[in-house]
């Protein structure tokens, strides 16, 4: 590589493509071609710059048409900047700045070419073999020696030439390169950049996608460092971040086919629901991907978000206005410098000389010829060297303009404190400073802190990057103009005006570009795998309510879902009311029994003496009436609402009047029966006949009935429970919880029980005196009755097991108790 550098640059030198720029008699004239690829300002120390002065060429040309606002503008800049320098006394006293600035010709490696000539004087060279045509050695001229380079400008050529510069440890400034690749300290550890890299901005382009909302995008870069790093970046924090899914990401190439941008936005229509576009591409690319989204009929379909290449430019916008309305852009703050306006409208041919460029310039701003040797050999208009920049053309400054000059004080400060260190009180270089090391000025470089030229801080992190500040644009058409306009802007954080913003469709709204569409309340998203942003909507259906953007859950046992699906909440809880019709019917039959029974007691009572009354049995007659009262009565607590001391009334009298009616029968069947089998063997009375042992036993048998309970008092005190299983549907709208007393179907039956026996028992005596004579009237109805008795109950039980659950089995409960009561009543007693 030394060979090639010394081969280079001794070629350049003996070419004399590396001489001064010579002074010109004529004004008027252009300079002369071989002196046309650099400018050259004289001073103690020569910082290099390189500038795209030209556009690319074509068809293996390195070089095509002038770039008046990025190529003329920034240079200008330049030297405006050094001018400033030198005639600053408290800035570098005693040392003047020259310079060095080559053409870039936006090409990579045309730059690298023209950047060997800032490491000529760098480069040892051994001329012992070389000869002039006489034979005689060659006399070489003494190539500047450059402390640093400003630029480039588009990140590929820095990138480029940044591999070049830290093999000689040249320290590199740039003012427009914002690839992140290039904030890589290992691999590119000479270069610095006043501009913040891409990764800043892909960052405040996510804000921005994120603050409107979209979730769902595309990316389009070209090709190149700055369109595929700075996407690259975009898409790194977007995955880090979450929340932004990318649908498509294209590329556009560095010679498009014709027709290629037609396939690109015809690829961006293929995800339709992306209409948000995010672009890291140039200003040309821009402006041909505008026109074909205009030529496929797609106006007002894309959202548009440019990176700093679109920004607030004019140019890729012209007569496609429609398309790019609503666009969002963004752009490094930045303000116009005045100083460098006067200045710059002040050149002329005349004054400008040093500027190998201006009088092609000259031509191209005002449209006219210089002489026969003019670029424009096609121009009728000839100039006359007294035009003036904007009088006689437009004129607005090129944004980069303050990032030149802040890259060109950046040096100087640094060089101005390494002077201050090593030459302090000594005027102009000193000895110590003949011979810059580029890696300590590099030190300097990076601890530089001042006001720029737009008042803004200049500072450099570790990787040599400037802070992230932007302005946000939005592109806007009114009824009386288009214009770019500042809706917010991001300093580490965004901050965005949203009542500012202005969409095509003149709604307020902002536009979705979003892949699925938020579910509604009460459902979950069903993620598309792959895809985090795209989803389906599922309802939580039965118990389960929302419990997050991604799950449903169930609700516990006692609640469910609220009518939004979004919590839970409990079920209602009910218990039999008075005025339900399962409470009435037998509210009603009860106070009917009550009035007949006591009717009947009444009856008893009045005419207790009478033969008939003494007849029946008095005694065992009001126990059983007693019995058929409590089964009556027992209807109240059955109905009301649950409580400790309903719930205790419940398990006392649920069996207890039953069990008075059939203790009471039972005795009566019994003693019927011992009488007339005593009677079969002898003719003495059976024992235990009298009223007061038929009291005797019937208490007895009825005491077993308190005893068990009792004993169910102790094993398992009374309470009230919530039963939710009862009714339990499918849709919870229906779902209620059932207030009852704690007392289980087993346990019903286990208290039923006991009546159970005694009524079984009295039917197999009601069978055995099934054969009394006719005249003893009192057998055959007990028999009749506890024949139906029975039939009741084993209709009652399997009937009672298989019914549906409902808040009113309480009332099937005693209803049907209650029919076979009504049975004993009424037999009992005809």
């Amino acid at each position: 590589m030394v060979i090639a550098f010394e081969w280079y640059g001794c070629l350049l030198l003996l070419t004399g493509m590396a001489g001064s720029i010579s002074q010109r008699t004529d004004p008027l004239m252009p300079p002369a071609p071989e002196y046309a690829h650099s400018i050259r300002l004289d001073g103690d120390i020569i910082l290099g710059g390189l500038f795209p002065v030209h556009a690319r060429g074509e068809r293996g040309a390195p070089c095509g048409e002038l770039k008046k606002e990025k190529g003329i503008h920034r240079l200008e800049a330049m030297l405006f900047a050094i001018d400033l320098i030198n005639k600053d006394p408290d800035l570098l006293p005693n040392v003047t700045l020259g310079a060095r600035i080559l053409d870039t010709c936006s090409r990579d490696t045309y730059a690298l070419e023209q950047s060997l000539t800032f490491v000529q004087a760098l480069i040892e060279r051994d001329s012992t073999d070389v000869r002039c045509a006489s034979g005689e050695q060659p006399i070489f001229a003494k190539p500047d020696k450059i402390v640093g380079v400003i630029g480039a400008a588009a990140s590929s050529v820095s990138i480029m030439v940044a591999n070049i510069l830290r093999l000689f440890k040249i320290p590199q400034i740039s003012y427009a390169s914002t690839a992140p690749e290039l904030s890589d300290n290992t691999r590119y550890d000479f270069f610095s950049r006043v501009v913040p890299p891409d990764s800043y901005q892909a960052q405040a382009m996510l804000d921005i996608v994120t603050a409107m909302g979209w979730n769902y995008v595309s990316t389009l870069a070209s090709e190149g460092n700055y369109g595929e790093s700075g996407v690259e970046a975009f898409v790194q924090i977007s995955r880090e971040t979450g929340g932004v899914c990318i649908a498509q990401s294209l590329k556009i190439p560095r010679e498009p086919r014709p027709g290629e941008f037609d396939k690109i936005i015809l690829r961006l229509l293929e995800t339709p629901n992306a209409r948000a576009v995010v672009m890291f591409a140039n200003e040309d690319d821009i402006r041909r991907v505008l026109d074909a989204a205009k030529r496929n009929n797609q106006t007002g379909h894309f959202l548009w978000v440019g990176s700093d290449s679109w920004g607030s430019k004019i140019s890729p916008v012209v007569q496609q206005e429609s398309v790019a309305e609503g666009a969002i852009t963004i752009l490094p703050k930045r303000a116009s410098i005045e100083a460098f306006d006067r200045y710059f409208k002040s050149r002329s041919l005349s004054n400008n000389r040093r500027n190998v460029w201006f009088a092609e310039f000259w031509e191209e701003n005002f449209g006219c010829k210089l002489g026969m040797h003019g670029k424009r050999p096609g121009s009728p208009k000839k100039c006359t060297g007294l035009e003036k920049v904007g009088r006689d053309s437009t004129y607005e400054q090129e944004g980069k303009v303050q990032f030149v000059m802040d890259a060109v004080y950046a040096m100087a400060y640094a060089l101005h404190r390494m002077h201050r260190d090593l030459c302090s009180g000594y005027p102009g270089l000193c000895p110590r400073m003949s011979n810059i090391d580029g890696k300590e000025l590099l030190g300097y470089i990076r601890n530089v802190s001042f006001n720029g030229s737009a008042k803004t801080l200049v500072v450099f992190n570790e990787n040599g990057d400037a802070p992230g500040r932007y302005d946000i644009y939005q592109y806007q058409i009114t009824n009386r103009s288009t214009e770019y306009r500042i809706i917010g802007h991001w300093t580490d954080q965004l901050h965005l005006n949203m009542k500012a913003m202005q969409w095509a469709s003149g709604d307020s709204s902002v536009p979705a570009s979003v892949c699925s569409l938020p579910c509604q309340t009460g459902e979950r998203k069903k993620v598309v795998k792959g895809v985090l942003c795209c989803w389906h909507c599922e309802r939580c259906e039965g118990y389960h309510y929302q419990a997050s953007e991604f799950t449903c859950q169930l609700c516990p046992y006692e609640q469910r879902p609220d009518q939004n699906r979004t919590g839970c909440q409990p079920i209602p809880i009910i218990k039999l009311e008075w005025h339900s019709p399962w409470a009435v019917a037998p509210i009603f039959i009860a106070i009917l029994g009550i009035l007949a029974t006591t009717f009947v007691v009444v009856t008893f009572v009045r005419h207790n003496d009478t033969p008939i009354v003494r007849a029946s049995g008095r005694e065992m007659s009001y126990v059983l009436l007693t019995g058929i009262f409590l089964c009556y009565v027992t209807t109240f607590p059955m109905i009301a609402a649950p409580g400790l001391a309903v719930c205790s009334f419940r398990r006392i009298f649920l069996g207890l009047g039953m069990c008075f009616s059939y203790a009471a029968l039972l005795t009566k069947t019994n003693r019927i029966h011992r009488i007339f089998e005593q009677g079969k063997r002898s003719v003495a009375a059976p024992r235990f006949i009298s009223p007061a042992s038929q009291l005797v036993i019937t208490f007895s048998l009825i005491s077993v009935q308190l005893m068990g309970v009792f004993v169910w008092f102790v094993a398992d005190p009374p309470h009230t429970i919530v039963d939710y299983g009862e009714q339990r549907t499918q849709d919870p709208e229906n779902a209620r919880g059932v207030l009852k007393c704690d007392i289980s179907d087993l346990s019903l039956i286990c208290s039923l029980g006991y009546s159970i026996l005694l009524m079984v028992t009295c039917t197999v005596y009601a069978i055995k005196t099934r054969g009394v004579p006719e005249t003893f009237n009192e057998a055959k109805p007990i028999g009749f009755t506890m024949y139906t008795t029975c039939i009741i109950w084993l209709a009652f039980i399997p009937i009672f097991f298989g019914t549906a659950q409902s808040a009113e089995r309480v009332s099937h409960k005693f209803l049907k108790v209650q029919f076979s009561i009504e049975y004993v009543f009424f037999f009992s007693w005809n």
